[in-house]
């Protein structure tokens, strides 16, 4: 079973802009966005993904991930029939000791909000924390992208 361990903190500065090694825009919605099991599209600098994921631990931490790659038109046909809203961010890849964080920053109704993200091998795993990484928001519902697809940062 394919099981993703993540933890979620929110950013406090910039920064994080000049140690980037890579930058994506991220285009995604959501077929299914039910707490127990999501059904999301995602076209990725002209790549198409699709991403099922079951319900969280308790912690938030853990959870079944399995995604394949699709056709990226297949992929932005899917996107016209996601639930609302699309989700559009720029992710920013930064290498921190022996781990990369993903740090998202929403555009459009998310735009203001920007959520790092760190995958990890275990639950307990010790990892460095960069001077930009500000409250951790691991597990807290609000700050799932299928979440913030239904109610935007803009209406928080």
């Amino acid at each position: 079973m394919n099981i993703e361990i993540e933890r979620k903190f929110l950013v406090k500065n910039l920064t994080y802009k000049s140690e980037s090694f890579e930058k994506k825009y991220i285009k995604q919605g959501y077929l299914n966005s039910n707490k127990n099991r999501t059904v999301r599209i995602r076209v990725s600098n002209n790549t198409g993904f699709i991403t099922i994921k079951g319900k969280s631990s308790k912690n938030g931490t853990s959870r079944f991930e399995w995604e394949k790659e699709i056709p990226v038109t297949e992929a932005e046909e899917l996107l016209l029939l996601c639930e609302p809203t699309i989700i559009e961010k720029t992710r920013y890849l930064i290498k921190v000791g022996c781990h990369t964080f993903e740090v998202d920053e929403f555009a459009g109704e998310n735009s203001g909000l920007v959520v790092a993200e760190i995958e990890l091998n275990a639950e307990d795993e010790v990892f460095e924390k960069p001077n930009w990484l500000s409250k951790e928001v691991t597990g807290d519902l609000k700050y799932y992208n299928s979440s913030i697809s239904k109610l935007p940062f803009i209406n928080w």
